[in-house]
């Protein structure tokens, strides 16, 4: 990180957003995303704009007309979900860039507002992108303690698998079949990479821990443990098909649906009354 975005990324977190020098009375957001190479965080500080006034938030990856798209960019191809700080609250979000008319369009009302932007792009021959920071479904906290954190990280994916179900049924057409098609890749591979991520904490910290003070429920951790090998299979196979146009990627959502519902059904059931006697 430069010492400069280091400096405006402390005076951001400090005063609430609101920071001086070249920055004084613009708005900004701090966008966390997560190194494509590296795995470790990258925040940076962004003007946005608001689809609609109101809507969802926009960021242009312009690197002030430079010919290479800036970092942050890479990463969020690489690892749609991000962090967004607005300076009165912190949320997590997938990232989608735009494309084709849906890009233009966004980029001409953006330009219109901030004049800079067309300057930048009058510089360089590559098209700079718009990005949409989709915030992510907020699930209720149903309860506390471990087993209110495994709910909630469950109805997160049941939620967002739901999201790529829908978005893989559609049918897209026309000039939006472009950014259809990035929509649904940039929350597949959120989803995907979520899920890995559970399972992968589950298997190397909670389940350990929960065979040592229950012996007797061995053998349910070790089928538990072939249905992760099983889910993560039919992971790989849902991000292989995300590039392979007629590799049934409708049909591999929904059978990643149905293992993955009752895996999770079949985990609350044995786990909860465990996790929530640990408490008791």
């Amino acid at each position: 990180m430069s010492s400069f975005n280091h400096t405006v990324i402390e005076e951001f977190r400090a005063n609430a957003g609101q920071v001086g020098g070249p920055f004084e009375g613009s708005e900004l957001i701090l966008l966390t995303t997560t190194g494509a190479r590296s795995g470790k965080p990258h925040t940076v500080p962004l003007g946005f704009a608001r689809e609609d006034g109101d809507g969802e938030l926009l960021v242009v990856g312009s690197a002030a007309g430079a010919d290479r798209h800036p970092a942050w960019y890479h990463n969020l191809l690489a690892r749609p979900l991000v962090e967004v700080e607005t300076g009165t609250e912190t949320y997590e979000a997938v990232a989608v860039p735009a494309q084709g008319a849906r890009r233009d369009e966004l980029f001409a009302r953006i330009v219109r507002a901030e004049p800079g932007y067309g300057e930048y792009q009058a510089r360089t021959r590559r098209v700079i992108p718009v990005i949409a920071l989709q915030r992510t479904h907020e699930v209720p906290a149903q309860e506390g303690g471990i087993a209110g954190k495994l709910l909630d990280v469950h109805g997160w994916l049941r939620a967002q698998l739901a999201l790529v179900r829908d978005l893989a049924r559609e049918e897209p057409q026309g000039a939006g079949a472009a950014s259809l098609g990035l929509q649904l890749r940039q929350h597949c591979l959120a989803f995907c990479h979520s899920l890995e991520f559970h399972h992968r904490s589950e298997d190397a910290g909670l389940f350990p821990y929960l065979e040592q003070q229950h012996p007797h429920m061995r053998e349910f951790f070790r089928r538990i443990g072939a249905e992760h090998r099983i889910i993560a299979r039919l992971q790989e196979e849902l991000v292989r098909a995300l590039d392979a146009p007629g590799a049934g990627f409708s049909e591999r959502v929904d059978r990643m649906s149905r293992e993955l519902e009752a895996h999770l059904d079949g985990e609350e059931a044995q786990l909860l009354p465990v996790l929530r006697a640990l408490e008791a």
